[in-house]
């Protein structure tokens, strides 16, 4: 705790809180240096392999991946508001991103770099606007469910899509089960060095991973899978591997308008995906970690962090990157305590890219092939988070399942679109469905709560107090309506005074204002008084401005729902008339 408020002895200025490292440098503490270089380390390790494979199923060649993490460690570090969240390619985003690219491009061909890089830029852009829009809320606008079953559908498509590799042979076909398909009939031809050498990196890869998940398996893999390369020519014996590799680093590349023009529908289509998912992960990557280390982030700086690493990386012909869960639990697991470690990765990429790239050419595709679905099976195919919502709420976990089916039988782009309207459905259908709980009143108190929940409340014959919990506007306004009329009408003690509790109501639109006058207007009909309690400033103003107040009359107004309670017993107090009580 003592340690981690090291950044915060001052606060930054105004140009520093746009490049937070104006901030955190000068006041970096010496002792965390260590630290952040092994974790550095440990997460180079991952990040390489990975990056590489990510390239792969983005469409372009493996030192793009590279570029892209070297660029966005940087950056993100120069803008991020995060002292551990890990930014760079990801399986989830290159998925997104090479559905589109594949659907017009041959993998590794110049126009699949080009189309990948404009992506890139565009997600970055639009990242940008909406930080300065300040609307970082939209993160939140795929549905957990919807997100789940979406990113596990990604999982299955892109191991679907590596098994090719595995075996040597080809996969055609655009929606997953046309591929699965696909690679099922070219199973005769399968290409057995090659289905050796894949079978045994998957074994390798699982194991680790399962019986030793502190070894970084991918680079394991990677460097045992260009070791019996070199050693038994696997390339003469028919073992396609990933080729020259070119050593250093690319320049800034602007792209080609004709291109964009041309590619406009798919190339925003793709982006679009690209923020929405690649956000929602950024983001659940800096609130877990700024929550476990005590210290605050900034949404919207998030945002902008996000979309210059994006931009800066499609300029320089990367891919697409995002914030890491997976990569940021190896970084604080390793002992990062600052941004430093961000630094740190880049400069050990960038390392990778000067000395060590040329290396790469004889990795086997087998391998990079194995490395790509063990990411993704234990990234994406998240059955404990799948599991947890089926017992929690068997309609969410349909609508998860939904989504992945969509993903598998349409593509991923199509998923993407699927999975925007059923988050759509899911806010709906949420929010026409407020809860509106019936009230009592806990004997001896003031507090007044559900009856539902607490049965030997007290109530009032002929009172009925009702809370409604929610914003009132177009979608909810029906269901108070239907409430108001279950609980006040047909039933035994006739209802004379009807309350509702409006603590909970926040926002009232035209058409909830609306309402509020015709249940007040129709429960009159039927000798039913409407009375209201803790209305908010905002929405009584709605009310005194649309002249609902006076409908409902500013005596049926209060400003707590015991006032109204009392006002009421005392109404109906009996009154003594020749020793005979009337009501």
């Amino acid at each position: 705790m003592a340690v981690m408020a090291q950044h915060d002895k001052e606060k930054p200025g105004l140009l520093a809180r746009y490049l937070p490292i104006l901030h955190w440098l000068p006041h970096y503490n010496k002792a965390w240096l260590t630290g952040d270089i092994v974790a550095g380390l440990s997460v180079w390790a991952l990040m390489v392999p990975q990056s590489l494979g990510y390239a792969a199923i983005s469409g372009v060649p493996v030192q793009y991946g590279l570029y892209a993490a070297a660029i966005a460690l940087i950056v993100y570090a120069i803008f991020g508001s995060s002292r551990h969240v890990v930014t760079g390619p990801t399986s989830t985003i290159a998925a997104v991103t090479g559905a589109a690219v594949l659907l017009v491009a041959k993998a590794g061909s110049s126009q699949a770099v080009a189309l990948v890089a404009v992506i890139t830029i565009l997600a970055g852009i639009l990242y940008i606007i909406l930080s300065v829009l300040k609307m970082g809320w939209v993160s939140n606008f795929l549905a957990e469910s919807v997100l789940v079953g979406f990113i596990f559908g990604i999982g299955i498509d892109v191991a679907i899509g590596q098994l090719k590799h595995v075996t040597g042979t080809h996969v055609t076909g655009e929606s997953v089960w046309q591929k699965l398909a696909s690679w099922v009939t070219s199973l005769p031809h399968t290409h057995t060095t090659t289905l050796v050498v894949g079978v045994a990196a998957l074994v390798l890869l699982f194991a680790l991973k399962i019986y030793a998940p502190k070894v970084p398996c991918a680079l394991v893999a990677l460097v045992l899978g260009i070791g019996a390369s070199a050693i038994f020519d696997l390339s003469a014996q028919g073992v396609a591997v990933v080729g020259k590799v070119p050593r250093g680093l690319p320049i800034p590349t602007l792209p080609d308008i004709s291109l964009i023009t041309k590619n406009f529908g798919l190339i925003l289509s793709g982006a679009i995906g690209v923020l929405l998912v690649g956000f929602s992960e950024s983001l659940a990557a800096a609130r877990q970690y700024a929550s476990k280390h005590h210290y605050d982030i900034d949404i919207n700086q998030e945002m902008l962090a996000q979309g210059m690493a994006n931009v800066t990386s499609g300029l320089f012909q990367g891919i697409n990157v995002c914030g890491s869960l997976s990569k940021s639990s190896v970084n604080d697991g390793s002992g990062a305590k600052s941004e430093m470690a961000s630094l740190a990765q880049g400069v050990f990429v960038i390392l990778t890219l000067l000395i060590l790239a040329p290396l790469f050419a004889d990795l086997p595709e087998a391998v990079l092939g194995a490395i790509v679905i063990e990411a993704v099976i234990f990234g994406l195919m998240d059955v404990k988070a799948m599991k947890r919502i089926y017992r929690l709420n068997r309609t969410e976990f349909w609508v998860g399942s939904l989504a992945l089916l969509g993903v598998l039988t349409f593509g991923t782009l199509q998923g993407v679109l699927m999975g925007l309207l059923l988050s759509l459905l899911v806010l709906i259908a949420r929010s026409s469905e407020p809860n509106i709980p019936v009230l009592g009143r806990w004997p001896g108190t003031e507090v007044f709560h559900s009856l539902d929940a607490n049965p030997d409340s007290e109530i009032f014959p002929g009172l009925v107090i009702i809370r409604f919990d929610g914003a009132l506007y177009f979608a909810t306004a029906n269901a108070l309506r239907d409430r108001v009329r279950e609980v006040a009408t047909d039933v035994d003690p006739p209802v004379r005074e009807l309350l509702i509790d409006m603590e909970g109501v926040n926002y009232i639109d035209l058409e909830g204002s609306d309402m509020l006058a015709e249940i007040t207007k129709d429960m009159r009909t039927v000798g039913v008084e409407i009375h209201l309690a803790r209305v908010k400033h905002a929405v009584m103003e709605m009310l005194e401005k649309d002249g609902v107040d006076k409908i409902i009359g500013h005596d049926h107004i209060h400003d707590k729902v015991v006032d109204a309670v009392h006002l009421f017993t005392q109404k109906e107090k009996p009154v003594v008339e020749n020793g005979q009580a009337n009501q």
